[in-house]
């Protein structure tokens, strides 16, 4: 009898198969897919793209402190430090970073480097698409990672007068 019950159940699995097999595909357009999941949704957990944040003055907050690259497990994070001069101020601390690169051939996306910025300059965003043909692609460099200057509305009028403001 169990023979019979499991011929039933591999017939009624083959008979959904098949009326399967001759539908229309549905394909969802990635990402403003149909329905209301439009986009993609993430936790406030999700580790991306690393962005390297301003304080409210819109300067770095940076320091060239190292504790994120000598936290790193992986070794990807590689990091110059410059000093600040009265004329040219890029963080508020004596130091900033000059070159601060993040090699995403090799991070595990850990946050062991957000856990140990001193001063919150690193944290993660929510950039998945980080996929890329090209194994250079994937070195994000400062200028990648930098949030971009918020701008008050009437504040400063034009991005040359807010690029003159941080010089």
């Amino acid at each position: 009898m169990s023979i019979v019950k499991n011929a039933a159940a591999i017939a009624k699995g083959m008979g959904i198969t098949f009326g399967q097999m001759f539908q229309p595909t549905e394909v969802e357009n990635y990402p403003d897919g149909k329905g209301p999941m439009r986009g993609a949704k993430f936790q406030e957990r999700f580790r991306g793209k690393h962005q390297l944040q301003r304080d409210e003055n819109g300067l770095e907050k940076c320091v060239a402190c190292f504790l994120c690259a000598a936290a790193c497990p992986s070794n990807c994070i590689y990091i110059e430090a410059a000093e600040n001069t009265e004329t040219v101020r890029i963080s508020s601390a004596e130091r900033y970073a000059k070159v601060y690169n993040i090699d995403y051939n090799r991070c595990i996306f850990c946050g062991y480097c957000v856990e140990a910025c001193p001063t919150d300059a690193i944290t993660h965003g929510h950039g998945f698409e980080l996929a890329s043909l090209n194994a250079t692609n994937l070195v994000m460099r400062k200028e990648d990672l930098l949030v971009q200057v918020q701008v008050a509305p009437g504040a400063i009028g034009s991005q040359k007068d807010v690029a003159e403001s941080l010089a």
